[in-house]
């Protein structure tokens, strides 16, 4: 399996493979940082051209997941490496607690451990839920939104394709959140952001648009 990106969130997807079992080898794909040895972690093989992905796609593993954070990068990269014959899948930790009921989750998702994603809940494709993220009842999250750490996301609401919330923040209930648009960390969202946006503080305000 290939996990897209050498960085930084891309070993953290790879813990949760290693924990997952899923595979019996991993490989990163990366051709953009120069100064990557060949091996990371002395273990793990780097692909460096687009030529030598196709090959591993074709012959020994059609599966990706994406390992970097960005969601404009993700979904570049997801269409990119579909183009090529890859797969994009889901990683879901073990740690996890993913509803039993009415819960709905796209393709190419990273849920990271002790994310809590509650009944009836919608996630897109392409989303990152980061570590210890609280997700409760019937709400939508579109595709390539990334929830960084410690989010909570209160009943009923709705987060537009691009968007990212920042660490720490809260999401009240009822809330919709618009298209592109960065909450930054630590905010408190108590009404509607349109889309485009970057808001910010508690109560969170709109700082500029996008």
């Amino acid at each position: 399996m290939i996990i897209v990106g050498a960085g930084g969130f891309a070993k953290e997807v790879l813990e949760e493979l290693i924990k997952l079992k899923t595979t019996n080898e991993i490989v990163f794909y990366d051709d953009v940082s120069i100064k990557l040895p060949k091996l990371l972690y002395n273990s793990f093989k780097i692909l460096r051209t687009s030529v030598m992905a196709e090959k591993y796609l074709k012959y020994q593993d059609n599966r990706f997941t994406l390992g970097v954070g960005n969601p404009f990068v993700r979904s570049d990269l997801a269409s990119k490496f579909e183009s090529l014959g890859g797969v994009l899948i889901n990683v879901v930790s073990k740690r996890a607690s993913v509803g039993s009921y009415g819960v709905s989750i796209g393709y190419g998702n990273n849920i990271m451990s002790n994310a809590l994603i509650s009944n009836n809940v919608s996630i897109g494709n392409g989303c990152i839920i980061y570590y210890n993220c609280v997700i409760t009842h019937d709400c939508i999250i579109h595709d390539f939104v990334e929830i960084s750490p410690n989010v909570t996301v209160l009943g009923r609401c709705e987060i537009g394709s691009f968007s990212q919330v920042g660490a720490g923040s809260t999401i009240l209930p009822d809330t919709k959140i618009g298209k592109n648009v960065i909450i930054g960390a630590g905010s408190l969202v108590t009404k509607n952001i349109p889309d485009n946006t970057m808001v910010l503080g508690s109560p969170a305000r709109i700082l500029k648009q996008l």
